[in-house]
């Protein structure tokens, strides 16, 4: 039995002695455990992104001592094709969170893990979850180097009725925030006609916020009247069919637009101030202005989100349909 032991005990110390190895040549300091500490010192004198005074200069800057790991991550996620641009801007959270509470050890643990959980707590359950399912997935990743890294429980998801109710825009709700955008300032500008075709096109044709906002302009056909959505949801693209009078208003649009800004295939369709693609913040931002100018009570939890116009679009499309006397299955199909 003791032989069996003192086997074991040899081969455990020649897997470390290879794992301190590996984690050396990816710049871990090699300690007695395994895996090194890094201190503030080293961290500040290696990463470009930190301003002066040590404050960071990007909330999507990654300067923790686990930025070229989850730098890393990121990439292996990135060489099967898979979009994780969004999954890296959340684990960019994670990754300023270690700095904020001053943790310098490579090794994840679980009180790191119960601590950023508790940070998360004043999100919704839906954000929580997303946020800490990407940081489950490094622990997974840094486990592979390092046996001995934490690797948390899943997140409970919320069930269906606990999810955000989605707000249905009345008529008369819907013009009421389209005449609040051609208000918007600075008065003469594109700004007003911009937010003015964006809400117009999330409530006529249902499209997504991020896949109106990713629109180039030779995504637009008005002779065929239709839309390109090159990236929509799970990167699928499709085709989406315009009215005449929504063609008419995007078609106006663009005539302002080419005043403002030249007209290159590849540029962005929506412009802001800047001649440059919209930012989700500063539409956010701006939506929740105008719901506050039309008199619609918007609560952070409650809504209504900007995603409820396309939720609008769908109940009002199906009630048309049915007071019209259309065959529903036949028309969605």
């Amino acid at each position: 039995m003791k032989d069996h032991q003192h086997a074991a005990a040899g081969t455990l110390e020649v897997r470390r002695s290879s794992l301190v190895k590996f984690l050396h040549s990816l710049g871990a300091k090699a300690t007695s455990d395994g895996i090194g500490e890094l201190t503030p010192d080293d961290v500040e004198s290696s990463c470009p992104g930190m301003a002066e005074g040590g404050a960071l200069m990007s909330a999507w800057t990654l300067c923790s001592c686990l930025a070229e790991e989850i730098e890393k991550f990121i990439r292996l996620r990135c060489l099967s094709g898979t979009d994780y641009s969004s999954q890296a801007r959340l684990l960019g959270y994670f990754d300023h969170f270690l700095v904020e509470q001053n943790i310098w050890q490579r090794r994840i643990t679980r009180e790191t893990c119960d601590s950023y959980q508790k940070k998360l707590v004043g999100l919704a359950p839906r954000s929580q979850g997303n946020r800490f399912c990407v940081v489950r997935q490094l622990c997974r990743y840094l486990a592979l180097k390092d046996p001995l890294s934490y690797i948390p429980e899943a997140l409970r998801t919320p069930s269906s009725h606990q999810t955000h109710r989605a707000y249905i825009f009345t008529e008369e709700e819907v013009a009421a925030l389209l005449r609040a955008s051609l208000q918007l300032t600075p008065t003469g500008s594109l700004r007003p006609q911009t937010y003015w075709t964006l809400f117009g096109l999330l409530y006529s044709i249902g499209i997504r916020i991020g896949e109106a906002m990713a629109l180039n302009i030779e995504d637009f056909y008005p002779k065929e009247m239709r839309l390109y959505v090159a990236k929509g949801k799970f990167r699928k693209a499709r085709w989406i069919m315009l009215s005449e009078s929504t063609r008419d208003a995007l078609q106006r649009y663009m005539d302002q637009r080419d005043r403002k800004s030249p007209n290159i295939p590849e540029s962005p369709l929506l412009l802001n101030e800047r001649r440059q693609r919209l930012s989700h913040p500063t539409v956010y931002a701006t939506y929740r202005t105008l719901l506050k100018t039309c008199g619609v009570i918007h609560h952070k939890k409650a809504g209504p989100r900007i995603h409820d116009l396309r939720h609008t679009f769908a109940v009002h499309r199906l009630l048309a349909w049915y007071q019209d006397g259309e065959d529903i299955k036949a028309s969605i199909i």
